[in-house]
């Protein structure tokens, strides 16, 4: 009949719009965003091929095993030099300052966008958002001056309690260890995870909280059943920019450890280092072999860093049902 509605035209509606849009400014944006990711691909691309270039040439004058050795010193007549005690002390803060930061972030995103009055919320969060843009020099200097003289009770309040484990046996002396070390980088990430997982609680379906609610829920029933599934991914994502910083993080860890190439079954001992500390206390002195070795251990808190950011990706697909993209 010829009162018949048209037909719909081929293919999604978004598709058709982006396919025949040629106005200037549309064109001009498309060309702008596609230039901008292959400019990204490149610097990246070049930064790996840099480093594994560098790295190559440290490996290839290496007289020990690079990936297992319990020692630095390129600058050697006969070098010798392994990233075994940097690897294990770059993991190992960053896991302490993870176990520590996120649980707390975590409370105090949902405190802020779900429990405190706003005239609390508001200047609270304004001062979260204010510890991210202290310096990380200022960290480490109020770690070395402030942190590690007042640590020393808690070291030995664990060395009572737990120092039959091993891992928290106290030998004495300053507490430049990596467990302190943990301690400075979960409050330096504390203000990243809280600021993303408090905005991602907040986008949180209201017509979901207000049925819960109705049904007799508890304002904790609400947030276990509604908030923290649908920030679930969130959360993950935030916990793994943190997580970024704490790996690569230079001044602060510098400051306050105490780095030696052993590595302790104890956190509270001195001893092991990061890559980043390890670069930069290196660097000054270091020869020209020594320049390439550090930019080996660069490489390869690259490659784990991409690694971090990689498994991010996979949890946070496997879990987009919980990301609220379909909400």
């Amino acid at each position: 009949p010829s009162d018949s509605p048209p037909a719909p035209p081929d293919g999604p509606p978004d598709a058709a719009v982006a396919k025949g849009a040629t106005r200037p400014g549309d064109r001009i944006f498309l060309g702008l965003s596609r230039g901008s990711g292959i400019a990204l691909l490149v610097i990246m691309a070049a930064i790996a091929v840099f480093l594994a270039w560098r790295a190559a040439l440290a490996i290839s004058a290496d007289e020990a095993n690079f990936l297992t050795t319990f020692e630095w010193n390129p600058n050697a007549e006969n070098p010798e030099f392994g990233i075994a005690v940097l690897a294990f002390g770059t993991i190992v803060s960053s896991v302490i300052a993870m176990v520590i930061a996120v649980p707390v972030a975590v409370g105090i995103a949902l405190f802020i966008s779900h429990y405190a009055p706003r005239k609390l919320a508001t200047p609270l969060a304004y001062v979260i958002d204010l510890l991210a843009a202290v310096p990380s020099i200022v960290y480490g200097l109020w770690g070395a001056l402030f942190l590690v003289p007042h640590l020393t009770g808690l070291y030995e309040w664990l060395d009572d309690f737990f120092g039959w484990t091993g891992i928290f046996e106290y030998g004495g002396g300053a507490a430049r260890s990596l467990f302190t070390v943990g301690i400075l980088l979960a409050i330096m990430i504390l203000p990243i995870v809280t600021n993303v997982s408090r905005e991602v609680f907040r986008q949180a379906p209201k017509m979901q909280e207000e049925a819960a609610l109705a049904l007799g829920a508890t304002r904790w029933e609400v947030i276990r059943i509604s908030v923290l599934p649908f920030g679930r991914s969130g959360v993950i994502s935030a916990s793994m920019l943190g997580l970024g910083r704490a790996l690569g993080e230079t001044m602060a860890v510098a400051t306050v450890l105490s780095p030696s190439f052993l590595i302790n079954a104890s956190l509270l001992d001195p001893g092991g280092g990061t890559f980043a500390q390890n670069i930069a206390a290196g660097f000054k002195e270091a020869g020209s072999t020594g320049r390439d070795a550090l930019i080996a251990s660069g490489l390869v808190l690259f490659v784990i860093t991409l690694l971090v950011n990689g498994a991010a990706r996979i949890i946070i697909a496997r879990r987009k049902e919980y990301s609220g993209a379909n909400a």
